[in-house]
């Protein structure tokens, strides 16, 4: 599991190709500063009530950890029917599953991230409205960054602790037996909510990964 491959070139383009690649500074020096504004404007200019905003961010940890399930098993591992979404889901996690093991895909890039999180700001902004939105985005991108420090985590095998090595061994059952099951990285809370933890699922070892 630990056999280095040779790094896999996404793009032609330099630029595009330096951007597909992360060091592992990137993601908090992108996403700390946001997190700070957001948190400083529903504290120090909102002024909101602290026990909502707890609640929110209790909410928006759990939302995270909901939206990472279903985009790693709906958008990441979803089955391309043209050349075209083919090589669309390679780029985004399909080269992850070719070389697991490449540090510098570890991580997800920031501006794909930046443009998906965009997305979810809006649709969370509708249902809660201003300016619940901001403390409860907060912690959906609080649980955004440690489900990304989380993995880079789990495939270099620098957690030590009892939870730690069980989840490194969901998430290395999910690459090396079967891509087929164990969508959740930093938590198994939803595979086990939506039945999709079992160990004796089938394996589809023909199948794109």
């Amino acid at each position: 599991m630990s056999t280095r491959q040779e790094s896999i070139r996404l793009f032609d383009n330099s630029l595009l190709e330096r951007l597909s690649r992360v060091h592992p500074l990137t993601p908090v020096l992108f996403w700390a500063p946001i997190i700070a504004y957001l948190l400083w404007r529903s504290l120090a200019l909102h002024r909101l009530d602290g026990t909502r905003v707890a609640l929110l961010a209790v909410a928006g940890v759990v939302g995270w950890s909901l939206t990472e399930y279903l985009v790693h098993r709906f958008v990441f591992h979803l089955r391309p029917s043209t050349p075209g979404r083919r090589r669309l889901q390679f780029i985004l996690h399909g080269v992850h599953h070719a070389n697991p093991n490449d540090p510098t895909r570890l991580l997800f890039p920031p501006v794909p991230a930046l443009i998906a999180h965009a997305a979810c700001f809006w649709l969370f902004r509708v249902v809660l409205g201003d300016p619940w939105i901001e403390p409860f985005f907060a912690f959906f991108l609080v649980g955004y960054l440690g489900y990304d420090y989380l993995h880079l985590a789990l495939h270099r095998g620098t957690l030590p602790t009892r939870w730690g090595r069980y989840l490194r061994r969901q998430h290395m059952l999910h690459h090396y037996a079967t891509s087929e099951a164990r969508w959740g990285v930093s938590s198994p809370l939803w595979d086990h909510v939506f039945g999709t933890a079992d160990d004796r699922r089938t394996v589809h070892p023909s199948r794109p990964q």
